[in-house]
């Protein structure tokens, strides 16, 4: 079953970078009593991922912050360190919060899984974008290609907020 807006989001666990190295954050520790936009990526590194859609959130965040979003996350299935390296690259790491789903799980409790098998990839995160309010859904806009980033973009989360 596919999130839909009103769900809690599922119980997962994520792998975060630190100052001292890896970390696990539980969605209570980053979702409970927070406005947080979260951003779905099919993966670091790929073009649309990294000329579009991150930075659309990047250049965004003072109009997030102004409409009271207290947190912006990304999570795509990729393990820490290259989310580390992509935050590095984008200048974002300070800025926006790095969620690793390494193994997919928190993709695929949400029901947005995507198999880019045939293009080397493997199951991937489908591109999104949500606002969640206390651990709940209150936004959401799914890309129905991975390789646009219009529905799921800054501008049109900030028009839902």
């Amino acid at each position: 079953m596919t999130v839909k807006i009103g769900d809690r989001l599922p119980a997962a666990r994520f792998a975060v970078m630190t100052p001292d190295g890896p970390a696990t954050k539980t969605t209570d520790e980053i979702f409970k009593g927070r406005r947080v936009a979260l951003i779905g990526v099919p993966g670091a590194f790929t073009p649309t991922c990294s000329n579009v859609h991150l930075p659309s959130f990047v250049n965004r965040l003072d109009d997030f912050k102004a409409k009271h979003v207290d947190l912006v996350a990304v999570t795509a299935v990729n393990d820490v360190f290259v989310l580390s390296a992509w935050a590095k690259e984008n200048g974002a790491g300070q800025k926006i919060m790095f969620l690793a789903d390494g193994s997919g799980a928190f993709a695929a409790a949400l029901g947005l899984t995507l198999d880019l098998s045939e293009r080397g990839l493997g199951v991937r995160s489908q591109r999104y974008s949500m606002l969640v309010d206390d651990g709940v859904v209150k936004a959401l806009n799914v890309e129905d290609s991975p390789g646009r980033a219009e529905a799921s973009s800054a501008e049109t989360l900030l028009g839902q907020i």
